[in-house]
């Protein structure tokens, strides 16, 4: 089989991967993906799904999987002693309840649903180097506006590695899909970075018995603290699973390495010992060691694209800063590189594949900017505090934030929304020199 070449291959098979592959097969393309694990396979995450995830696993025909999975409806929001409910929106292109379901069932259902539409699936097998031909990086590919970025080297293929058996061989394909995670081993070797300007989050995550466990809204804290009592910058969660157990969590999001002086270690001790107490969570309700990782945000990996490779999902650090979400950005991502990379299977080469670039800036662009403006924002406690903490005064308000937190807005509801998305720039962009300035048009 080392002769064959494959029209795609993709390096990868979480949520962006086997998204790209599923879409790829179902139109006939030949697409070959590596993962190194195998499924099911235990995966450090918040296990909640948003409409939007839901969206894309209902495209793929595979919603009715999720059938003995706990199904929610909203969000109850806790800071600064207020609690408010907010229902999922109503939306023409989403439903309006979400799931939680764990990594280690989820990933297996997709990757599954992808060897069905004709991917050909090598589990256990990493990718440990890629295929690289000379080529013209420097050269540049063109981007959205008509200006050339810098682009990735003209990679053939991988060498991959059976994890069994210690054998090596090489996969080619004309193609190939980066989709191997946050810590992209197979991306850094192909020269993908962290822009360190960008939001980095780290995560932490426990399960816990509880009798809360079925509960009909995921709940989220907007005002952690340390063991001081002070407001750190992140959120907590608590995710009901429907199964005796509840998803216990905390994130730390920041721009310039504020959350270094945090004492991980103990944060989640403080952020259970802090949870509402008819949860019941404690030591003694603990099920296993927190686990965690370093996530980067707002497409913060680059570059994303050279002449023959795409990088998808969190290895592109396509996480949402707003709220920390991955998995339906993963799907997502990975079905606009499927699109880009049919149109350059058919026939426009490079230039299909830069439509990829095309893509992201239309799906995210405006998002994106604005979230990262608002980390810089909640990277300072007292700014925090009058964004949420006022607004948890007004229901109304409250809906509006989720649905932009969420990426939830109706076509409708971009006016108002690029508007909101523009004073939240403007306020970010003084906060540095100017606090009280932004203190001002806050509270304006």
């Amino acid at each position: 089989m080392e002769d064959r070449l494959h029209d795609v291959l993709v390096v990868g098979g979480g949520p962006a991967g086997s998204s790209c592959a599923y879409w790829l097969a179902e139109a006939g393309w030949d697409v070959a993906l590596v993962e190194r694990k195998v499924f099911p396979r235990v995966k450090t995450c918040g296990d909640g799904l948003t409409p939007r995830s839901v969206r894309q696993l209902a495209d793929m025909g595979i919603e009715g999987s999720l059938t003995g999975a706990h199904r929610y409806s909203g969000l109850r929001a806790h800071a600064y002693g207020k609690v408010l409910d907010l229902p999922w929106p109503e939306h023409p292109s989403f439903p309006s309840y979400g799931y939680v379901i764990t990594r280690h069932d989820l990933d297996a259902i997709v990757n599954e649903r992808a060897v069905k539409a004709g991917a050909t699936v090598w589990q256990g097998t990493e990718a440990v180097e890629p295929l690289v031909e000379p080529g013209s990086p420097d050269a540049g590919v063109p981007g959205p506006s008509g200006a050339t970025a810098p682009r990735l080297p003209s990679c053939v293929g991988a060498i991959v590695k059976e994890k069994a058996t210690g054998t090596t061989r090489e996969v080619r394909a004309r193609y190939v899909v980066v989709a191997d995670g946050a810590n992209s081993r197979f991306g850094r070797a192909l020269g993908t970075s962290r822009d360190r300007a960008m939001p980095m989050g780290m995560a932490l995550r426990g399960y816990y018995s509880s009798p809360g466990h079925d509960q009909t809204f995921i709940e989220s804290h907007l005002d952690i603290r340390d063991g001081e009592g002070s407001v750190v910058p992140g959120y907590g969660w608590i995710f009901p699973m429907g199964d005796g157990r509840v998803n216990v969590g905390v994130g730390l999001l920041s721009t310039d390495r504020r959350w270094k002086g945090v004492n991980t270690s103990t944060l989640m001790e403080h952020f259970v010992a802090w949870a509402p107490k008819e949860w019941e969570l404690s030591a003694e309700t603990c099920l296993g060691a927190p686990t965690g990782g370093k996530l980067p945000m707002g497409l913060a990996v680059g570059p994303r694209l050279g002449d023959t490779t795409l990088v998808v999902g969190d290895a592109a650090g396509s996480i949402n800063p707003f709220n920390g979400e991955g998995i339906a950005y993963g799907y997502e991502t990975g079905r606009l590189a499927a699109a880009s990379l049919g149109e350059a299977l058919r026939g426009d080469g490079i230039e299909g594949l830069a439509r990829y670039a095309e893509r992201l800036d239309d799906a995210y662009g405006l998002y994106y900017r604005v979230a990262r403006a608002f980390v810089r924002i909640i990277s300072r406690p007292e700014l925090m505090k009058l964004c949420v903490g006022t607004g948890m005064y007004s229901e109304s308000l409250m809906s509006w934030i989720l649905r932009i937190m969420a990426n939830l807005l109706r076509p409708d509801e971009i006016g108002p929304a690029e508007a909101a998305y523009r004073a939240i720039a403007a306020i970010a962009a003084l906060v540095p020199e100017h606090e009280s300035q932004g203190y001002r048009l806050l509270t304006a």
